[in-house]
C-alpha cells in the first residue's frame, strides 16, 4: 500500500485544514472580566461604592467594593481554571498518528492527518479520524466515547456498500472506525475518510456550539429588581432636586441630598449575599472537582427539577469485571473482589485467562486476568488462531514441560458450544442460560478447552476436541456511591433519567441497580418515529433511554 504523497497530503491539509476541533471561543482574561462586570447585582454594588465614595462616606465605599471585589476575583479565578481544563480536554482529540505515505510509514501529529491518508491500528492506539478499514486482522475497538458501549465492538475489512451502509458507530462487524475512540486488539489499516469537524466528535462539537445558553431565572429577577429600584431612585433624586430647588433656591443642596436618599432606598445588602453566595458556592464544589465555568450555574443547578446523566463511566465504573460464572451443570457463582473464587470453578477462570492475550488491551480480558492473575505462570504460548467473522472465537495454544500442550477457546457461546459438537438440545439449553445471564445486562462469552499436540497442530482451531467449561458473565460495575446519590436526589425532589447509547438489556439492568425505577427504556429508533408532543409525554414518565 502507497497511501498519499507528501505534495498530496499538504494540498488536501491547505484544502481542508487540521484534522482538529475548533477552539470553543476560549475567554481571555479581559472578557472574563467583562462577563462578570455585566452581572446586574454586581453592577449595583459597583455604582453603590463609586457614589458612596463621591459622598465621601469612604467606610460604606470601601465595604461595598471590597465584596465586589472578592466576587469577582472568586469567579475570575474559577472560569479562568474551567478554561485550561477545558482546553486540555480538547487536546485528547488530537492523538499522534502512524500514516503510510509514498509507501512508508510515518508518525505524525494527529492534526496533520488529511482525507485519504492510509493510518496503521494497533493495540493502544487511539483513532486519529474517521475511517474505514481497509485490511485487520483481530480487530476490536473501545467506542464508548460515542456510543457508551463498554464492550468493544469488531471490525471487518470493507463491506460492499450496499451492506454495510452509511458510516455509524456501534455494532459489531463494520468497517467503519471513527476519531478518538481507541483499539484495544488487534491490528489494521484505515483509509481515512473524515477529519476535524466533519468527523463524528467533531459533529458532536458543532452541535453543542450551537446550543443557546438560557439566562438563569435568578439573573433575569435580579436585573428586574435593579431596575425598579434604579427607576425609583432616579424618581426620587429628581423630585428631591425639583423641591429643593424651587422652594429653598438650593439646586447643588438638592443633588447631594437627592443621591443620598437615592442611595437609602438601594439594597446592598442583596447584591452582597447573592454575589457572595454564587462565588463561595462555585468555590465549595471546586474542592469535590467539579468545574463550574460560570457563577451563574451554581442557581440553575439550585433550581434543578431533573436530573439527565449517562451510564458509561458516570453511573458506571467503565471497567469491565466477571460478574457471575456458570458451570456446564449449571452451578453459578458471583465472585467478589479480594476474595478467592471457589475451588470449582477455578479451572473456568484459568482456562478464560489461558483464551485471553497474555498481554490484554480488552476490558472484558483485563477483568479475567485480575480474577486469574497466575493462570498462565510456566507455559508458553505456541500458537493463536484470532477471531473471524465466520467463526467468533478465539484459542491459544499453551505449551508446558513434557509433550502435550493446553488449547484454551473463548467466544461467542453458541460458537463454543458448536467447537464442542454439542447437540441440538444442549445447543438449546445453552441459549436459554445465555439468554437469562443477557436479561440482568451481562455480557457472556463461552469457554471450552482441549489437548493438542505441539508439534502436529491443525490449521483451524475447529480441529481440536474441545470440552465445554462453562460461561462467563461480564458487567460494567455500578459505582457504589451511585444509589445513595440517586436517593438523596429524589429526597430533593430531583427526578434522574438516564440516556445512554448502550443495549435496552444493560440499560434496564444498570436504571434497576441504580434505583432510577424506570417503567419503560426508550431507544433512539423508537423516538425517530415519535413527534415533539408524544417525545414530550413518554418523557415525563419513570424512562429511561438507550441506544440513543
Amino acid at each position: 500500500m502507497q497511501g498519499l504523497t507528501a505534495s498530496e497530503a499538504l494540498a488536501r491539509l491547505k484544502a481542508e485544514g487540521f484534522n482538529e476541533l475548533p477552539l470553543a471561543g476560549r475567554r481571555s482574561i479581559v472578557r472574563l472580566i467583562l462577563d462578570v462586570l455585566r452581572e446586574p447585582m454586581l453592577l449595583l454594588l459597583l455604582a453603590g461604592g463609586a457614589i458612596y465614595f463621591a459622598l465621601g462616606d469612604l467606610g460604606e465605599a470601601v465595604l461595598l467594593l471590597v465584596f465586589a471585589s472578592f466576587s469577582v476575583a472568586v469567579t475570575i479565578v474559577q472560569d479562568a481554571r474551567s478554561e485550561r481544563v477545558l482546553e486540555s480536554l480538547r487536546d485528547l482529540t488530537s492523538p499522534r498518528a502512524l500514516v503510510i505515505r509514498s509507501g512508508e510509514r510515518i508518525r505524525i501529529a494527529g492534526r496533520d492527518v488529511v482525507r485519504g491518508d492510509l493510518i496503521a491500528l494497533s493495540e493502544g492506539d487511539r483513532v486519529a479520524a474517521d475511517a474505514t478499514v481497509v485490511q485487520c486482522d483481530d480487530l476490536l475497538l473501545d467506542e464508548s466515547l460515542l456510543t457508551g458501549e463498554s464492550v468493544p465492538v469488531r471490525k471487518l475489512a470493507s463491506l460492499p456498500e450496499a451492506e454495510a451502509g452509511p458510516p455509524h458507530t456501534g455494532g459489531d462487524d463494520l468497517p467503519f472506525v471513527f476519531s478518538g475512540t481507541l483499539v484495544v486488539r488487534g491490528s489494521g489499516i484505515a483509509e481515512v475518510t473524515s477529519t476535524g469537524i466533519r468527523t463524528e466528535i467533531g459533529k458532536i462539537g458543532q452541535s453543542l456550539r450551537s446550543l443557546e445558553t438560557e439566562t438563569p431565572r435568578l439573573q433575569l429577577q435580579t436585573r428586574r429588581l435593579v431596575m425598579v429600584f434604579a427607576f425609583a431612585s432616579a424618581a426620587v433624586i429628581t423630585l428631591t432636586v425639583l423641591l429643593y430647588g424651587f422652594y429653598r433656591g438650593g439646586w447643588l443642596e438638592g443633588v447631594l441630598a437627592g443621591i443620598a436618599l437615592g442611595m437609602s432606598m438601594l439594597p446592598e445588602e442583596f447584591p452582597v449575599v447573592l454575589t457572595v453566595f454564587l462565588a463561595m458556592g462555585a468555590w465549595r464544589i471546586s474542592q469535590a472537582r467539579v468545574l463550574t465555568r460560570r457563577a451563574s450555574a451554581i442557581e440553575s443547578l439550585g433550581a434543578a427539577t431533573v436530573l439527565c446523566t449517562d451510564k458509561t463511566g458516570t453511573l458506571t465504573l467503565n471497567r469491565m469485571t466477571v460478574a457471575r460464572l456458570m458451570l456446564p451443570n449449571g452451578t453459578q457463582s458471583a465472585p467478589r473482589p479480594a476474595e478467592p473464587v471457589a475451588p470449582a470453578f477455578v479451572t473456568l477462570i484459568d482456562t478464560g485467562v489461558l483464551a485471553c492475550a497474555p498481554q490484554p488491551f480488552d476490558p472484558m480480558e483485563k477483568a479475567l486476568h485480575a480474577l486469574g492473575p497466575d493462570a498462565g505462570a510456566g507455559r508458553q504460548l505456541a500458537r493463536s488462531y484470532g477471531l473471524r467473522p465466520d467463526l467468533l472465537a478465539m484459542s491459544n495454544v499453551w505449551g508446558a514441560a513434557g509433550n502435550a500442550c493446553t488449547v484454551a477457546a473463548k467466544g461467542a457461546p453458541e460458537t463454543i458450544g458448536t467447537l464442542c459438537h454439542m447437540s441440538a438440545d444442549e445447543l438449546a439449553e445453552l441459549r436459554k442460560r445465555v439468554d437469562a445471564l443477557a436479561r440482568e445486562g451481562l455480557r457472556v462469552l463461552g469457554v471450552a478447552c482441549a489437548a493438542g499436540d505441539p508439534d502436529h497442530l491443525p490449521e483451524s482451531q475447529q480441529d481440536f476436541a474441545f470440552r465445554f467449561c462453562g460461561l462467563i458473565g461480564f458487567a460494567d460495575p455500578l459505582r457504589p456511591e451511585v444509589r445513595d446519590a440517586v436517593a438523596e436526589c429524589r429526597s430533593a425532589g430531583i427526578r434522574v433519567v438516564m440516556i445512554t447509547g448502550d443495549y435496552p438489556a444493560t440499560a434496564s439492568a444498570i436504571a434497576t441497580q441504580a434505583g432510577l425505577d424506570h417503567q419503560r427504556i426508550l431507544t433512539g429508533a423508537e423516538i425517530r418515529t415519535m413527534d415533539d408532543d408524544e417525545l414530550a409525554h413518554a418523557a415525563q414518565g419513570q424512562t429511561a433511554f438507550a441506544r440513543i
